[in-house]
C-alpha cells in the first residue's frame, strides 16, 4: 500500500518541478503548437504554445512507478517488485507516446501541418497495441494467469474465451479507440489532463479493491465467490496512482491559461494506457463508462461526420463537441468545468456498476 501512495506523490512531485522545466526547453526550441484556421477565434491566441508536454507526465509516471519500489526496498521484498502488469501496461503507454511524438515532432519540427501520414501512423498504433496484446497472454503465474485474459469483461470475466487472435483484435479496437478519444478530447486547456485525473483515481481504488478480493487470498475471504482472478491488482493502482499524480502536476501548467499542451504525445499515451489499466483488470466494457467524457466526445465526431456524409448538413456547430458550446457563447472555462462534472457523474456511475457487482455475488 505504501507504493501507492508513493507513486502518486512522486508523480505529482516530478511534473510539477519537471513541467516548467520543459517549457522553457520547448519554448527555446520553439516547438510551439499548431492552431486550425477554422477553429474558434479565441484560440488564436495560443497559437505558438510549448506542446508535446505529455513527455513530462510519461516520465514522471515511468519514474514514479520505479522509485516506489526502491523507497519500498523491492529487492527483498517480493510484494513490492515491479510484476509483468505494471511493465506491460506502462511499456503500452510509452510506446503509444512515442508514436504521438513523432507526430507532434513532425508537425512542428518539419512543418507539416498534418503530421505522421495516416497509414504510418496507424502502422505506429497497430505495432504497439499487437505487442501489449500478445505479451499480455504469455507468462503465466503459479495460478495459471496470465496478465490478460481471452474473455470479455465488465466487472470480471464473462461468456467463453473469444481466443488469442480475436483477442488481439478486441485489444486494437479498444486501444485504437480510446487513445483516439482522448486524442479527440484534448482540445481545451486541462480537459483532457483533468478528465483522466478522475479515472485513474478510480483505477487506483480498483486495484485496491481487487487486491484485497483477490481469488489468490480465498481461504482469507468471506465469500470467496465475490473474488477477483486478476494477475497482479496491486500493481495496477501502484501505475494508476503515478499516473493521477503525473496527470495532477502537469494540470497545474496544462490550466487555462495553459502554459504548455500535452500534444498527440500525450493523448495517444493516456488512452492507451488507460486501455491497458482496462484489459489488465479485467474491466473492458467498465471503462466505456468511466471514460464516458472520452467516449461522448468521440461519438459527436461521428455523428457529425455520418450526418454531413449523408445529408449535407452538421448536426453540431464543430466537431468535436466542447467546440460547439464554444461557439455557442460558453467560455472556454465553464465548458471544461462543466465537462469534468460529466466526467466525474461517468466515474461515480463505474464505481456504483463495479461495487454492486461485488456486492450481488457477495
Amino acid at each position: 500500500m505504501k507504493q501507492i501512495l508513493f507513486s502518486g506523490v512522486i508523480g505529482l512531485f516530478l511534473t510539477l518541478i519537471g513541467t516548467p522545466l520543459l517549457i522553457k526547453l520547448l519554448a527555446r526550441k520553439g516547438y510551439g503548437q499548431y492552431i486550425r484556421d477554422d477553429g474558434p477565434r479565441e484560440h488564436a491566441s495560443k497559437r505558438g504554445t510549448p506542446t508535446m508536454g505529455g513527455i513530462a507526465f510519461i516520465l514522471a509516471t515511468v519514474a514514479a512507478y520505479f522509485l516506489s519500489k526502491v523507497l519500498t526496498s523491492w529487492t527483498t521484498d517480493k510484494t513490492a517488485s515491479p510484476t509483468l502488469s505494471g511493465v506491460l501496461v506502462l511499456g503500452l503507454m510509452v510506446g503509444m507516446g512515442l508514436v504521438g511524438f513523432l507526430d507532434d515532432y513532425i508537425k512542428i519540427v518539419k512543418r507539416r501541418s498534418l503530421g505522421l501520414r495516416a497509414k504510418a501512423k496507424m502502422a505506429g498504433q497497430l505495432i504497439v497495441g499487437i505487442a501489449f496484446a500478445v505479451l499480455s497472454l504469455q507468462f503465466s503465474d503459479a495460478r495459471g494467469n496470465t496478465p490478460a485474459s481471452t474473455k470479455l469483461s465488465f466487472i470480471t470475466d464473462f461468456g467463453w474465451s473469444i481466443g488469442p487472435v480475436l483477442f488481439v483484435v478486441w485489444a486494437l479496437f479498444m486501444i485504437l479507440a480510446m487513445s483516439n478519444g482522448v486524442n479527440l478530447t484534448d482540445g481545451l486547456d486541462g480537459l483532457a489532463t483533468g478528465a483522466s485525473v478522475l479515472v485513474f483515481g478510480a483505477y487506483t481504488f480498483i486495484g485496491v479493491w481487487q487486491w484485497q478480493e483477490s481469488c489468490a487470498n480465498a481461504q482469507t475471504l468471506t465469500n470467496p465467490g465475490a473474488c477477483y482472478e486478476v494477475r497482479d491488482p496491486l500493481d495496477l493502482a501502484v501505475v494508476a496512482s503515478a499516473l493521477m499524480g503525473s496527470c495532477l502536476g502537469f494540470l497545474w501548467w496544462n490550466t487555462s491559461p495553459a502554459k504548455i499542451f500535452m500534444g498527440d504525445t500525450g493523448s495517444l499515451a493516456l488512452g492507451g494506457v488507460l486501455t491497458g489499466l482496462a484489459i489488465l483488470s479485467r474491466t473492458e466494457l467498465l471503462v466505456a463508462i468511466m471514460g464516458g467524457l472520452f467516449v461522448l466526445i468521440t461519438m459527436s465526431v461521428v455523428i457529425q461526420v455520418g450526418s454531413f456524409r449523408l445529408t449535407g448538413k452538421r448536426v453540431f456547430r464543430m466537431a468535436p463537441l466542447q467546440h460547439h458550446f464554444e461557439l455557442k457563447g460558453w467560455s472556454e472555462v465553464l465548458v471544461v468545468v462543466r465537462f469534468w462534472i460529466i466526467q466525474g457523474i461517468c466515474v461515480i456511475v463505474g464505481l456504483g456498476l463495479f461495487y454492486a457487482g461485488w456486492a450481488a455475488d457477495k
